[in-house]
């Protein structure tokens, strides 16, 4: 028997809106300093940091994720029951059944979607954005809704030097559409197992004295090599970053807005040098006051930019996230 792979022919997907979500509680540098050996100076020196959003207890993944999705549609002007497929990223959800997506999907009352989790970590918005490309390009979907939600909180002890005064929580989404023209160019992805265990999470359930209290088993938490990180970074980051520029038929020169994963500022910093970036690129430095928020800090970032008109409706913009794994996934948008 022979049968033919039917497809809905050459089409083009576009963001077509983007919302964000930030928890109310803002935390200084100073009151990090109260649980951590450190200074504020040392912390802003060190990350760029200044301040950050930590969820409260009403503040869950569902809901964040929610409530960034509901900015997305409201600006795409898009109802839930446009949406076919829901594709939440996050490295943070600590309940791994039911998926995220499904929760989020029904809450927005989304009942027509499918919905997907995705963990690939701080990369995790930009592999769900390629995916949500590629379903409105192959025709699986017409509307694709992509989140990313996180409460670092939940996995980063509180009193670790290295990295507790880094990351913090928060939600950011935007909706893939069909659209006239490109607006969702190539991406360039890949992941590099031999540095797995430079950002890891502890297993205590794997070993003996799993069990603690009443027959609660011991929280995991992230575990970060920042300087191996930090050198991959610059290593892979950086020439992918350019060739999602090459593969869009587009340079530094040309780049209107770069909004990097804001791991922090330092890093941003060195990956627009070594683009050549000059000062006629907006570059997000949302990090400063939202600390790194993982899968959910570049669509916060776009937003922020939005609203703030650091960027504009039809900038062209590059996207790259990078993070455990280690593994990158990078790709260039026009701005809704």
């Amino acid at each position: 028997m022979t049968w033919t792979v039917r497809t809905a022919g050459t089409r083009h997907s576009a963001l077509l809106g983007i919302g964000g979500y930030r928890p109310h509680r803002v935390v200084g540098n100073a009151e990090i300093c109260r649980l951590i050996d450190s200074t504020e100076e040392w912390i802003e020196t060190r990350s760029g940091i200044v301040e950050r959003r930590f969820a409260g207890p009403d503040e869950t993944l569902p809901m964040m994720a929610t409530a960034a999705a509901e900015k997305a549609l409201a600006q795409a002007g898009t109802v839930p029951g446009e949406i076919d497929l829901v594709l939440v990223a996050s490295m943070s959800n600590l309940v791994q059944t039911p998926p995220l997506s499904v929760r989020v999907a029904h809450e927005l009352g989304a009942r027509g979607a499918a919905a997907v989790d995705l963990s690939a970590a701080c990369a995790g918005f930009c592999h769900a954005l390629a995916m949500a490309s590629d379903a409105v390009r192959a025709g699986s979907a017409r509307r694709v809704l992509v989140i990313g939600a996180e409460r670092m909180t939940d996995i980063v002890e509180p009193t670790d030097r290295t990295i507790s005064f880094l990351f913090a929580d928060g939600a950011g989404a935007v909706v893939v559409g069909d659209a006239p023209a490109p607006g969702i160019g190539p991406v360039v992805r890949r992941a590099d197992g031999a540095h797995a265990e430079a950002l890891r999470m502890t297993a205590p359930w794997a070993g003996a004295g799993a069990v603690t209290g009443a027959g609660q088993a011991e929280r995991p938490w992230m575990r970060m090599d920042g300087r191996r990180v930090f050198r991959w970074a610059m290593d892979e980051v950086a020439p992918a970053a350019a060739r999602a520029l090459d593969e869009a038929g587009t340079t530094p020169a040309a780049l209107d807005v770069f909004v990097p994963h804001q791991a922090n500022l330092r890093m941003i910093d060195l990956l627009s040098e070594r683009l050549g970036l000059t000062g006629a690129t907006a570059v997000a430095r949302d990090v400063a006051h939202s600390g790194n928020t993982s899968a959910a800090s570049i669509p916060l970032a776009l937003d922020a930019m939005l609203a703030s008109q650091q960027a504009s409706t039809g900038d062209t913009a590059l996207l790259v996230g990078f993070g455990a794994g280690l593994n990158y996934a990078a790709q260039v948008v026009v701005l809704p």
